[in-house]
């Protein structure tokens, strides 16, 4: 059984409801019909009901298992203005421009995961990282303890003998652009958490520079190994090693080499690249080279499950984030 799969059986076994506010573009409404039949979620869209049944009919989609919320419409739409004015007034923010922002789909779905009628948003399709985390940052905010929300994929490797049988987490690849060691830090404590709530196996933490263990010297190696100190005093119990060259985090042979003694070396699952520019490429490489499957940008340190997406991103890759967020929801 493929990971994805695996997320699927364990959404059924507490179906969760998940919002899709992209709901007139294509795929959405594909991955909803995807959902409907193998129903491991409940999915609401947002937008103007005649137009998402006039496209899904004009694509022969059923769409009918999902339930559509048109936030001009709702009879929630005065509760959730108030509501977020009450939220955001203190920030400058005026009624009238609450009552424009709750007809958005995106902020209207965000204040229905925060007034519990659902329990979990994706969304990114065709909106920027940035449309969709701001009002998840805004309405929702961040969870307990968090100092840095950041976002990783969850990449599945066919045919790999790496990681957890092909299985990573791949972070930061979405968000935070140039981390400093204490925030990278961060980013490796959350990331390692959110490995093993989604595979439920032991995370291998592997900080990764372009040297290992002194092989060159460079300020942008010392700020991963000053980050790999700050976890190993926030987090004594995590597995986890740095600076390491990705050959020696993965590579048996090569880390026994260049890392020998290491607990992660050849053996890391959960990756931590030290800027979005390698994470990025990172990850893209895996899935257009490797085949590999990537589920993401899903995002950590936000009070409840919201999940970006790729703006080139798939039917499939929905239907994945919506069993991965139906998943955490369930945490």
């Amino acid at each position: 059984m493929s990971f994805i799969e695996e997320m699927k059986e364990k959404a059924k076994s507490n179906i969760k409801t998940i919002v899709l506010p992209e709901a007139t573009d294509i795929r959405v409404l594909k991955a909803t019909e995807t959902i409907g039949k193998e129903d491991f979620a409940k999915v609401i869209l947002v937008g103007e009901e005649e137009k998402i049944l006039s496209l899904a009919k004009e694509n022969n989609l059923d769409i009918s298992k999902a339930v559509i919320v048109n936030p001009a419409k709702s009879e929630k739409y005065a509760e959730y203005v108030n509501a977020f004015y009450e939220l955001r007034k203190a920030k400058g923010i005026t009624l009238d421009q609450a009552k424009t922002l709750m007809l958005d789909p995106v902020f209207f779905g965000m204040m229905m995961v925060k007034q519990n009628e659902a329990d979990g948003l994706v969304s990114g399709a065709a909106h920027s990282t940035a449309d969709t985390l701001r009002p998840a940052l805004q309405i929702l905010k961040t969870a307990p303890g968090t100092k840095l929300v950041s976002a990783f994929f969850l990449m599945s490797v066919p045919n790999c003998e790496y990681g957890e049988n092909g299985v990573f987490v791949f972070s930061d690849c979405g968000l935070n652009i140039n981390p400093n060691s204490e925030e990278l830090s961060e980013i490796a404590i959350s990331s390692a958490k959110s490995f093993e709530q989604l595979t439920g196996k032991q995370s291998k933490v592997a900080m990764l520079s372009f040297s290992t263990y002194g092989s060159a010297k460079s300020e942008l190696v010392d700020k991963v190994v000053n980050a790999t100190k700050l976890v190993e005093e926030k987090a004594p119990d995590l597995i986890v090693d740095g600076e390491l060259q990705l050959d020696a985090a993965l590579v048996k042979e090569v880390g026994e080499m260049k890392a020998k003694g290491s607990a992660v070396a050849g053996h890391a699952n959960t990756l931590i690249f030290p800027n979005l520019d390698a994470g990025n490429i990172g990850y893209k490489l895996v899935q257009r080279l490797g085949k590999a499957e990537a589920y993401g940008p899903l995002c950590q340190g936000i009070a409840k499950p919201v999940n970006d997406l790729s703006r080139g991103c798939s039917a499939d890759d929905i239907v994945g984030v919506v069993a991965i967020t139906a998943v955490q929801a369930q945490m």
